[in-house]
C-alpha cells in the first residue's frame, strides 16, 4: 500500500448554516511520486469537500488537505450523527484507495413561521380561521396556541393548544372568534384580535420569540340588509304574476271551458230543460191561466151564443189559441252550422236550421264559436230578422239562453252571416285561409195550431 491517510478528528460537531473544516494528513508510503484524489461518500457528500481536491506527494512525504463540512440551514439536513467517509485514491493504483471515516454531529435549530388564513372574516355568529405553523427548523418542535382580543365583547377559541410538527412539514389548528352577543339589525361591529405561537424549546437553548399574528372578524346582524329589499321585490313579483294570472291565464281556463261545451253538451241540456218537457207551459191543458188559454177556449165554445160575453169570449179564446201555439208540447230540436269566409268580399250566409211546414221552432238556447280567434261580425238571423249581432273578436265561445223562446215560423230559417276582416291564428297551428265559426241552435218544434186541430 502507497497511501496511508488519517483525521485529526474522528468526531466532529457542526452548526447548519456555517462551515466546519477537518483536516486530514496524507502519507505516500510508496517508492514514487504519487498523485492523490479525494472523494466524500456518505450522507454529507452533498455539502462536503476536500481542499484542494487532488495531492502530489513525494515517497516518504507527508501531505494535509482540508475536509470543509458547510451544513445549509434548512430541514434537508437533519439534527443528530451523520457517518461520512473520504475515499483517498492515488492516481497510478486506483485499487490501493483508502477510506477514512469520521461522525459529524448536526447541530439542532428552531425556525417556525406561521400565518393566519384568513386575516380577515365576517359572519353573524362567529369567525373562522386557520392557523397555519410551518416548521423550517431541522428537528421536530412543539408550538403553544394562544389567542386573545383584547376586549370583554369577543373571545378567541382554538381546536387545540398545542401541535408537534415535524422537520420540514406544517400542521394547522382551526381558530374561532366568538362575539359575546348577536346583532339582529344594524351596523355591523369588527372585533380585532392576535394569536401567538411560541415554539418550546429544551432546557439549556435560547428561546426564540412568540410569533404574533393579527387578526380581523366583522360580526354581521342575523337579518341582513337586503332582506326587506327582498320582500318588497317578492311582493312585486307575486303582484305580477297575479296580473298576469287574469290578464293571460284566466281568460285561456275560460277559453277553454267554453270550448268544452259542444253540440252534444248542448242537445243533451236542452232536451232535459223544463222548456223542452211541457209540462208547465200555459195553455197546454187548459188549466193554466184562467184569464189566458183556459178562459179562452170556453170563449170559443160559447161563441154562437147571443150573450154579451160572446165577443169577449171569441176575442180572448183567440189571443188563447195563440198562447197555446206557442206553449204547445213539442219535440226538442237543435241544429248546427258551420261558416267560412275570407277576407274581403261579401259576408258569407249559412242556414243552421229551416222550420218545416205546419210548425212553429221556439228557440230557447244559441251557442256561438269561434274557435281561432278570428276579428269581424257576426250576426243570427230568423228569417230577415236579425237575433244577435257580435264582434268575433270580442270571444272565443259564447252561449245564450232565453227563458222566453224566440218563435220562428213555419218555413223560415236560422240563418248565420260571416263578414271576415281578419283571420286569426290558433294556439300552435299555422294560420288557416279564412275565418271559421259555428253556430248551433235548440229549442223545441211545435205544431201550429192548424196543425194540432
Amino acid at each position: 500500500m502507497s497511501v496511508t491517510a488519517s483525521l485529526d478528528a474522528a468526531s466532529v460537531t457542526a452548526e447548519p448554516g456555517g462551515r466546519t473544516d477537518v483536516p486530514l494528513q496524507i502519507l505516500n508510503s510508496g517508492s514514487t511520486v504519487e498523485e492523490y484524489r479525494f472523494e466524500v461518500i456518505g450522507a454529507c457528500a452533498a455539502w462536503a469537500t476536500v481542499e484542494p481536491p487532488a495531492l502530489s506527494l513525494y515517497p516518504g512525504a507527508t501531505g494535509t488537505v482540508s475536509l470543509r463540512l458547510s451544513l445549509p440551514r434548512d430541514p434537508s439536513v437533519p439534527a443528530g450523527e451523520t457517518p461520512f467517509g473520504v475515499r483517498v485514491t492515488p492516481t497510478s493504483d486506483p485499487g490501493a484507495a483508502v477510506v477514512p471515516e469520521g461522525t459529524v454531529s448536526v447541530a439542532p435549530f428552531t425556525e417556525v413561521t406561521s400565518e393566519l388564513v384568513p386575516r380577515g372574516s365576517s359572519g353573524a355568529y362567529r369567525g373562522r380561521h386557520q392557523l397555519a405553523v410551518d416548521n423550517r427548523g431541522n428537528a421536530p418542535v412543539t408550538v403553544r396556541l394562544t389567542g386573545t382580543t383584547g376586549t370583554e365583547r369577543a373571545t378567541v377559541e382554538l381546536a387545540t393548544a398545542e401541535l408537534l410538527i415535524p422537520s420540514g412539514r406544517a400542521d394547522f389548528a382551526k381558530l374561532s372568534v366568538r362575539p359575546a352577543g348577536r346583532i339582529w339589525r344594524g351596523t355591523p361591529v369588527t372585533h380585532t384580535f392576535q394569536a401567538f405561537v411560541t415554539p418550546v424549546v429544551a432546557e439549556g437553548r435560547e428561546a426564540p420569540e412568540p410569533l404574533t399574528l393579527d387578526g380581523s372578524y366583522e360580526q354581521q346582524a342575523i337579518l341582513p340588509r337586503w332582506l326587506p329589499r327582498a320582500l318588497i321585490l317578492a311582493a312585486a313579483v307575486l303582484i305580477a304574476l297575479v296580473g298576469l294570472w287574469y290578464a293571460l291565464l284566466r281568460p285561456a281556463v275560460k277559453s277553454a271551458a267554453r270550448e268544452a261545451i259542444t253540440p252534444e253538451v248542448v242537445a243533451s241540456a236542452v232536451a232535459k230543460s223544463p222548456s223542452a218537457s211541457g209540462g208547465s207551459g200555459n195553455g197546454v191543458d187548459g188549466t193554466g191561466d184562467p184569464d189566458g188559454g183556459g178562459a179562452g177556449n170556453e170563449g170559443g165554445a160559447a161563441g154562437p151564443s147571443p150573450s154579451p160575453s160572446t165577443g169577449s169570449g171569441t176575442g180572448t179564446g183567440g189571443g188563447g189559441a195563440g198562447a197555446g201555439a206557442a206553449n204547445a208540447p213539442g219535440t226538442p230540436t237543435s241544429a248546427r252550422v258551420e261558416v267560412k269566409d275570407a277576407v274581403g268580399g261579401a259576408p258569407s250566409t249559412g242556414s243552421a236550421y229551416k222550420v218545416p211546414g205546419g210548425s212553429v221552432f221556439a228557440l230557447t238556447d244559441i251557442v256561438v264559436q269561434n274557435p281561432q280567434g278570428d276579428a269581424g261580425t257576426l250576426t243570427v238571423l230568423s228569417g230577415d230578422a236579425p237575433i244577435l249581432r257580435l264582434a268575433l273578436e270580442n270571444f272565443r265561445d259564447s252561449d245564450y239562453h232565453f227563458v222566453t223562446p224566440i218563435l220562428v215560423a213555419s218555413g223560415e230559417e236560422v240563418t248565420m252571416t260571416v263578414d271576415c276582416r281578419q283571420v286569426g291564428r290558433p294556439v300552435k297551428a299555422p294560420t288557416p285561409a279564412s275565418c271559421s265559426q259555428s253556430l248551433l241552435v235548440g229549442g223545441t218544434l211545435r205544431p201550429t195550431i192548424e196543425a194540432a186541430d
